[in-house]
């Protein structure tokens, strides 16, 4: 039996709270030998003290782990001098460094969860958005211009490898999923501004490329203005969505709106050799060390990490225990007895993540 070494970086305002939470349920789902957490510092609160937001020791053990569990990070008033947040630059120079180019946010109505989308029931919504997570306009951070205070600029970035690399991740991920629940359709719907930008129409035709290797699996096309729109008349059209990165992190967050918010949206950001795992949701200072934050998001992640490591090593024992998690966390909802405050309940982190371990233990 394989033990899997685990760098765990809780971070900053509720960021503690959400990781261990998710380490009693992972350690319920697998038991105690199967997962070894290692707690590493980083973030903001870290950069203030030492002068650190991601120290050469956690890095190095960051890369020499089989993924990364993390909390949030950020606080209110600590940024870098051009005005930037310290706290995201944790997870940004964990994704650059480690080369980690697909940021993987699953959209599922579950059980238990009302839709803001009128008569849209679990089951109807469940797709998954790829944000392609190391280009695009986000690869000008720390490289852009601002010139006498009187110009700004930042370059998006759109590269042949980056895009294929993300493309052929979105259609092999789609071959593994069920297809849309409109119709069981597998697709993968790219998501740009081809109509307006040269970088978005070379995104498309790139994709195109890679398409014809899938005869399988339908590709299809949205603007990013006109999917916005898509998401909320037709979610269960959607299978995978693949889209560059600043509008796949934006066309995320509405995802998760239609699904319940934040606090249930999980994350993994992928490479070919590494994994970083948290909640799509930020660090929430105004409500940490209450015992108020929903750790559900973040337990998610872990099952998308559980997966993952499953699909890596051929460990089919832990994508069990993923669909374990992610079946509890249904349950729980559903039973709707210990139902997080972002979802309308009045349930602390500790008694939701009680509540989970108890499924587990059925």
């Amino acid at each position: 039996m394989q033990t899997y070494d685990i760098a765990t970086i809780e971070g900053d305002g509720i960021g503690p709270e959400v990781c261990q939470s998710a380490v009693s349920v992972l350690t319920e789902a697998c038991g105690t030998q199967r997962l070894r957490f290692t707690q590493l510092g980083g973030g903001a609160a870290h950069y203030v003290k030492t002068g650190a937001v991601l120290p050469d020791d956690t890095y190095a053990a960051c890369k020499a782990s089989h993924a990364i569990l993390h909390g949030a990070a950020g606080l209110p008033g600590v940024t870098y001098a051009d005005g930037t947040e310290v706290g995201n630059d944790l997870h940004l120079q964990l994704r650059f460094r480690l080369d980690l180019f697909a940021n993987v946010r699953p959209i599922r109505l579950y059980s238990g969860v009302q839709s803001p989308l009128r008569d849209w029931q679990p089951g109807q919504i469940d797709y998954v958005i790829v944000r392609e997570n190391t280009e695009g306009l986000y690869a000008s951070r720390g490289g852009g211009i601002n010139l006498r205070g009187e110009v700004a600029t930042d370059t998006l970035v759109v590269t042949r490898k980056g895009v294929e690399r993300v493309a052929r991740f979105c259609f092999e991920l789609s071959r593994r999923r069920q297809g849309a629940p409109r119709d069981g359709q597998r697709r993968v719907t790219v998501c740009d501004k081809a109509n307006i930008l040269r970088t978005y129409a070379f995104f498309r035709a790139v994709c195109d490329e890679v398409a014809r290797e899938y005869d399988d699996v339908q590709i299809d096309y949205a603007y990013a203005d006109a999917i916005t729109v898509h998401m909320l008349k037709k979610p269960d059209f959607y299978d995978v969505i693949v889209a560059e990165n600043m509008f796949g992190d934006i066309i995320s967050d509405l995802g998760a709106g239609t699904v319940g918010g934040l606090g249930i949206a999980a994350s993994a950001e992928l490479g070919e050799t590494h994994g970083l795992f948290q909640g799509a949701h930020g660090s929430a200072p105004d409500i940490a060390g209450q015992n108020a934050a929903s750790p559900l998001a973040t337990i998610l992640s872990g099952a998308l990490m559980l997966r993952w490591l499953g699909e890596q090593h051929g460990d089919e024992a832990l994508r069990r225990d993923a669909d374990r998690v992610e079946q509890a966390v249904e349950a729980v909802l559903a039973a709707g007895q210990t139902v997080p405050r972002d979802l309308g309940g009045n349930a602390s982190c500790t008694e939701i993540t009680a509540a989970v371990c108890r499924q587990l233990a059925r």
